[in-house]
């Protein structure tokens, strides 16, 4: 992923903020959110091409991180997770730390695992999921070495 394509931020104008926030502190401001901790995700749009960065609760399972593509339950999957799925090469920043990674969805063995981690950080994930017939997806970001 190139370092020099401008980056566009989530058209919400509270993550663009809590973006703005963790970008310009380094991640001072920004990687606890509500209590949680957050990352970045910057994806390359799988139709525009363009770089997109969103913020995400996540959460660590060995070197890996762990992230839902909850959507708050919505019937349609976020847009960040259709590009990492058509373009799995991301960067990813967790607090002031930046780094390229691998991302894919977890098969439905780590799903069952990894799912109890993610709803005992954020429990609102368990009802997310009643609000969707869709399969919410966990997402593994593993870094490149």
């Amino acid at each position: 992923m190139s370092t020099h394509d401008t980056i566009h931020d989530s058209p919400s104008n509270w993550v663009a903020s809590h973006i703005h926030d963790y970008v310009e502190s380094d991640g001072e401001k920004g990687h606890l959110w509500r209590g949680v901790p957050t990352l970045l995700l910057t994806t390359r749009g799988r139709k525009s091409g363009l770089l997109r960065r969103t913020a995400l609760i996540y959460g660590q399972d060995g070197e890996n991180y762990i992230v839902v593509a909850s959507r708050g339950g919505h019937p349609h999957h976020p847009s960040w997770y259709l590009n990492l799925s058509e373009n799995p090469t991301v960067n990813v920043q967790v607090g002031a730390d930046q780094f390229e990674a691998q991302a894919r969805t977890a098969t439905p063995e780590e799903k069952a695992r990894l799912w109890p981690l993610m709803a005992s950080i954020w429990p609102d994930y368990n009802n997310y999921q009643t609000k969707t017939d869709r399969e919410i997806p966990i997402v593994i970001l593993t870094p490149n070495n």
